[in-house]
């Protein structure tokens, strides 16, 4: 299965791959190019689709747990100051998306989003400590009953160039469902109370909608 957001650039990657694939077999004599350059195209194809993959996940509610809102490694757990919602110092625990994870983010816990802001910025590197201020990003705080407001952050990395994100304020959302996609390469943040326990280590790796952050 593949996620809506791709079925634009799968189809466009398609009709390019093979028009390449039959000049192919027209202009090139020597086979053993020729062969080379076709097995290129094909790689190319498949990294398209397995980027844009969107596997069932068998989301688990829990009103006690904070889920995991992507795929990708924990980069990031540190005290730091949030200043655009919260104005004051918060758990962060990051997740590094590479191009090989899937891109999909979801509501790490259910309630109602009461703010969705989207941010025009820079392309630095995922990694980078001033992506999460100076990157394309979009910021999304859920009011939950068990745990208050909880604040995560879609950042855009050096191959992103778009994010979508499907939060509005006012919606009621379920935990585990879609929140958005970010195209190829990026981070996402989540803040959490100074005092939170969390269930995951620096280097790890977690899956949305299944692993269990909190």
């Amino acid at each position: 299965m593949f996620h809506k957001e791709g079925y634009q650039i799968i189809v466009i990657s398609l009709l390019i791959t093979s028009s390449l694939i039959i000049s192919f077999e027209y202009s090139i004599n020597k086979v053993e190019i020729k062969l080379l350059l076709k097995l290129l195209c094909f790689i190319f194809f498949v990294l398209i689709l397995q980027f844009f993959r969107n596997p069932k996940r068998n989301v688990k509610l829990n009103d006690k747990s904070i889920l995991s809102p992507a795929d990708g490694k924990i980069v990031i757990i540190k005290e730091v100051f949030e200043k655009e919602f919260y104005k004051e110092k918060r758990l962060q625990v990051s997740i590094f998306m590479s191009p090989f994870n899937v891109h999909v983010t979801r509501y790490p816990v259910g309630g109602e989003i009461i703010f969705s802001k989207y941010h025009p910025g820079k392309y630095l590197f995922a990694w980078h400590p001033k992506s999460s201020e100076l990157n394309e990003r979009t910021s999304v705080v859920i009011k939950n009953k068990a745990f208050g407001n909880i604040l995560y952050r879609q950042i855009a990395g050096a191959l992103a160039r778009r994010i979508v994100n499907y939060a509005s304020e006012g919606n009621k959302i379920k935990q585990g469902e879609e929140s958005g996609f970010i195209k190829f390469g990026s981070r996402l943040d989540i803040f959490l109370p100074l005092k939170t326990k969390v269930n995951v280590s620096m280097n790890q790796m977690v899956k949305g909608g299944v692993s269990r952050i909190v």
